[in-house]
């Protein structure tokens, strides 16, 4: 076996590429139809799953391939919307949708003081509600981070009486550079229009309810603010009850599953990963590796077996492997196909490592 020691300044190079590609299972683009487990979105008890969150399949549950793409949850601050874990004095309000908007406030902020706030139409204060609701896209699904500009859902429903459809996006390209940094990364304005353009006036907000929501790619989640998406879509309406299980996140999933018509049904957004690699520049001279190191070409006496070997050997690379500074093998390369070598060729092969 043939060995080649590499010049780590010429021979080796790194390099890093950001990889595109659609955040959905089977590389689906649009996600039209929403699928969910009967036993997973079980809302009877306030410490079942699906009193939490819902999870939402790109296929039927029991299809094979079928896989979790994004989960919905609704929070509350002081805990309204769902039921409580217990019933004793100190517990009322300690119930799923308050563990929830606890949680995202303390990704986001790490402040369990801080509330999620929503900027104003430009004549009113900033919006800050109680209650918000989260579409968590499965961690398996985006890699390193969701790309900004990609987004685009539509949910449908009623607003004032007659079928429509919100169009929401991030803002990022028509506010380029704007991206407020959080504990969860960058966070953009979620606004009216499509691929990162905002659509229609220059403000972001909805009238006296704030903006639409905030979008984090970096963490692969969107929190929704309920007061503008419901000042459209009139079925999103959380009902604030205390100590029921209003199941406010299954409102909002009926809304971008298109359950009242509408043609609301579609969820873009690509992910982003970043695939570093290694090249090992294999540079082969003419003198070089032209006899084989197959142990049967040569008799017990050492000789070899077939003559036409001698003078003019002919012979074909078809295997690189690299090792480490204590030969242990760590990587292999197969040729697609072999390449003849003799005295008279040189050889340069790219091997490519990703990691």
């Amino acid at each position: 076996m043939a060995r080649i020691n590499y010049d780590l300044q010429n021979d080796v190079l790194d390099d890093t590429q950001k990889v595109v590609t659609s955040t959905w299972s089977d590389n689906t683009n649009a996600l039209t139809s929403v699928h969910t487990s009967s036993i997973q979105a079980d809302f009877a008890e306030a410490t079942s799953k699906g009193a939490f969150y819902i999870d939402v399949y790109h296929i039927a549950t029991g299809s094979a391939g079928s896989a979790v793409q994004y989960s919905i949850a609704y929070g509350h601050k002081a805990g309204s919307g769902s039921l409580n874990f217990t019933n004793s004095e100190n517990a009322y309000g300690i119930s799923p949708s308050r563990v929830n908007y606890n949680q995202y406030r303390q990704l986001v902020f790490g402040d369990e003081n801080q509330q999620f706030t929503f900027p104003g139409d430009g004549s009113t204060d900033a919006f800050v509600p109680d209650d918000i609701y989260i579409i968590n896209i499965n961690r398996a699904r985006y890699k390193n981070n969701l790309k900004v500009s990609t987004l685009n859902l539509k949910i449908s429903g009623s607003g004032d009486g007659t079928l429509g459809i919100l169009e929401l996006t991030d803002d990022s390209i028509t506010s380029t550079g704007s991206a407020v940094m959080t504990n969860a990364g960058r966070q953009f304005n979620i606004v009216s229009g499509s691929s990162g353009i905002r659509s229609g006036s220059t403000n972001i907000q909805v009238t006296n309810s704030g903006s639409y929501g905030l979008f984090y790619p970096d963490s692969g989640f969107i929190v929704l603010n309920p007061a503008a998406i419901s000042h459209y879509i009139t079925e999103s309406t959380p009902d604030l009850s205390s100590n029921l299980a209003n199941n406010n996140h299954q409102k909002l999933l009926d809304c971008i599953g298109d359950r009242f018509g509408g043609g609301g049904n579609s969820f873009i957004v690509d992910s982003e990963e970043k695939i570093s690699s290694k090249y090992y520049f294999t540079r082969i001279k003419n003198s070089e590796f032209n006899f084989t190191t197959n142990p049967s070409f040569i008799d017990a006496t050492g000789n070899l077996r077939y003559s036409s070997m001698e003078g003019n050997p002919k012979v074909y690379i078809t295997t690189i492997g690299l090792y480490n500074d204590t030969d242990d093998l760590i990587a292999v390369a197969k040729l697609s196909q072999p390449i003849a070598k003799d005295f008279t060729k040189e050889a340069l092969i790219r091997v490519k490592l990703d990691y």
